[in-house]
């Protein structure tokens, strides 16, 4: 085993972190737009979103392990909690650890969505948004594979995904079409306000 090992798992992590949110805001963008058809969806696609957000937060928490066991680099806790406190591209780590801390905000409140008030719950979601938009500056400005083609084209190909989906949502929200059947409002409560 080579003593790299924990510089390559959490940059693999934090590609992996970054893909899993990236999509589950592109599941949520997509079920609530209804860009998959308007009929009533099982369950199991909500269910989808959850669990990419959930996984998301369970790589990003190994890939801050990671950098803690990196020898390399050297990172306190403190300095992957707190923005600004190490010395190794202070700008770029901040960027992660606000996205960390609204990931952690989004997930928290989607695992206690029935017990507090929808309107909260709404206004955390949103930070889905500038999740995305601040992890996305963080993986292009700390990440070390932010140079790669391949991980350009990813990020580029993401970006237009979520673009398309939020100008759709936004035109959805302005002009409104025809009322939701009962059916299909009673079973997607969670994302029909998103």
């Amino acid at each position: 085993m080579t003593s790299q090992i924990t510089w390559y798992a959490a940059r693999a992590a934090g590609i992996v972190a970054w893909g899993l949110a990236a999509a589950s805001v592109i599941w949520g963008l997509a079920l609530s737009t209804r860009v998959m058809g308007g009929q009533p969806r099982p369950a199991w696609l909500f269910d989808l979103h959850r669990f990419l957000g959930g996984l998301a937060l369970i790589f990003t928490g190994v890939h801050v392990v990671a950098i803690l066991a990196d020898t390399y680099v050297h990172f306190t806790l403190i300095n992957v909690l707190v923005p600004f406190t190490g010395t190794w591209h202070p700008g770029a780590v901040a960027w992660g650890i606000v996205a960390f801390y609204l990931l952690l905000a989004v997930e928290l409140t989607s695992l206690a969505r029935a017990r507090i008030s929808k309107r909260l719950w709404r206004r955390v979601h949103y930070a889905s948004f500038v999740l995305f938009v601040v992890s996305t500056t963080h993986a292009l400005s700390a990440g070390t594979d932010a140079k790669t083609v391949p991980f350009r084209l990813a990020v580029l190909a993401t970006c237009g995904a979520v673009a398309t989906l939020t100008a759709i949502r936004l035109g959805q929200s302005l002009h409104p079409t025809a009322p939701r059947r009962a059916t299909e409002t009673a079973r997607a409560p969670v994302l029909s306000e998103f």
